[in-house]
């Protein structure tokens, strides 16, 4: 919001879009090859080889970490001729650092998710956000409308990352129980495990963001980050659907042998609740999308307030996509989750570059939204056939939570 009204150029806006986009695609394959195999073997393995996947884990972190960072920095040049902008290949070397910077932070919030601990997930994620936002608020009292170098953002976007690494190494110490040797065998275990979530995650990512690396190729870097602006707000739908799923992996690998009665109440509760909430948040969106664009950016913005109403939409999709990929790792059928989402990639890729090429910036929202509708549907035949899993009674779950909040307002109100 800082940097949309008082900081950045449209054009840097969607540089930095840019780059954010193919920093965190990088980063979400790095934590789906990590996290669900760390969490998942350590849920229910022997004291003697708890220490042994732990370093395997810190291993298998730092090789894949140096891969992503010569891999970042060979393609920086051309990534930056390619969206016609020197600055963002000079900000992809910079987070070459970044990202190693980030092993710890990962790996000990991995390891506090596996031990169903959060506190230091959340204060470790508030100093790595925060550090970056303080930067950028200090110099709004500083500057006033000044304008920024994305090269500081990147900078300390940095910093930001090596002190949430120490955070999260603060709370994670009681968890941290090393083996005097690395166990290869348990690296491959990992691999073998995470290989199929890296790829899914990875094909989600790019499934989720090709709108708008597209757009910048396809129109300008400026579409991007007119677009991303909508995205924004819409991405904090996001949030209840990825807290539940954080909360559900580790719940769901533990009930994966208990039958498929367990795993279709666990998802149908989980959809349901976050819907609950997802609907309303909908409904406001629509009705003000012009005050919320206006509130966050300037007039400069305002086409986005129609494109919000059309990507708010994706709200409704994403808590069923999400608890899809968690209870599909936890019943070990990482492959079918990582061919949905190749599937998905792929969908994205047409429909975008069909619908972009007509409707210009509008046109990434409409391909998208429809790439969402038919994954829908085509889940919920996977689902029904392997857990019985019925999408109207996530809806049904929706209601009765509305019910229940109900029913616990009034009891408190009676008081």
């Amino acid at each position: 919001m800082l940097l949309t009204k008082y900081h950045l150029s449209v054009d840097d806006v969607g540089v930095w879009v840019i780059f954010l986009t193919i920093t965190a695609i990088l980063e979400v394959g790095r934590i789906g090859l990590l996290s669900n195999a760390l969490i998942k073997f350590l849920s229910d393995c022997t004291e003697e080889d708890y220490p042994r996947i732990i370093r395997a884990s810190w291993t298998l972190n730092v090789i894949l970490t140096v891969f992503i960072a010569l891999f970042l920095f060979a393609l920086s040049g051309v990534i930056g001729v390619y969206y016609k902008s020197s600055v963002l290949s000079d900000i992809l070397k910079i987070y070459c650092l970044t990202t190693f910077l980030l092993i710890p932070f990962f790996q000990c919030n991995f390891t506090q998710q596996a031990n169903l601990s959060f506190k230091g997930v959340f204060f470790a994620t508030f100093t790595k956000v925060g550090v970056l936002f303080g930067f950028i608020l200090a110099m709004y009292f500083v500057l006033g409308k000044g304008e920024l170098s994305l090269i500081d953002l990147a900078i300390w976007q940095a910093i930001g990352s090596g002190a949430a690494s120490v955070v999260s190494y603060l709370f994670t110490r009681k968890y941290s129980r090393f083996s005097k040797e690395l166990d290869w065998e348990w690296v491959k275990i990992l691999f073998n495990y995470g290989k199929f979530v890296f790829g899914t995650n990875m094909s989600a990512m790019l499934y989720k963001s090709i709108d708008k690396l597209m757009l910048g190729s396809l129109v300008t870097t400026a579409a991007a980050g007119v677009y991303e602006l909508a995205i924004r707000v819409t991405n904090m739908t996001d949030v209840p659907t990825l807290a539940m799923a954080n909360i559900l992996f580790p719940q769901s690998a533990k009930q994966a042998n208990s039958g498929e009665g367990a795993l279709k109440s666990l998802y149908e509760k989980a959809v349901g609740a976050v819907l609950c909430v997802m609907f309303p948040a909908i409904i406001f969106v629509e009705l003000f999308a012009e005050f919320i664009i206006l509130f966050i950016s300037t007039e400069e913005y305002l086409i986005a307030a129609d494109l919000l109403r059309l990507t708010i939409l994706y709200g409704f999709f994403m808590p069923f996509t999400v608890q899809f990929g968690t209870v599909m790792d936890a019943a070990r059928n990482p492959k079918i989750n990582f061919r949905f989402t190749i599937l998905s990639m792929i969908l994205n890729i047409v429909f975008n570059y069909i619908f972009i090429s007509k409707f210009g910036i509008y046109g990434a929202a409409y391909g998208t939204l429809l790439t969402y509708l038919t994954v829908f549907f085509m889940m919920q035949i996977v689902l029904k056939r392997e857990f019985k899993i019925n999408f109207l009674d996530c809806i049904k779950n929706a209601f009765f939570f509305y019910g229940e909040g109900w029913r616990i307002a009034k009891s408190y109100l009676k008081k």
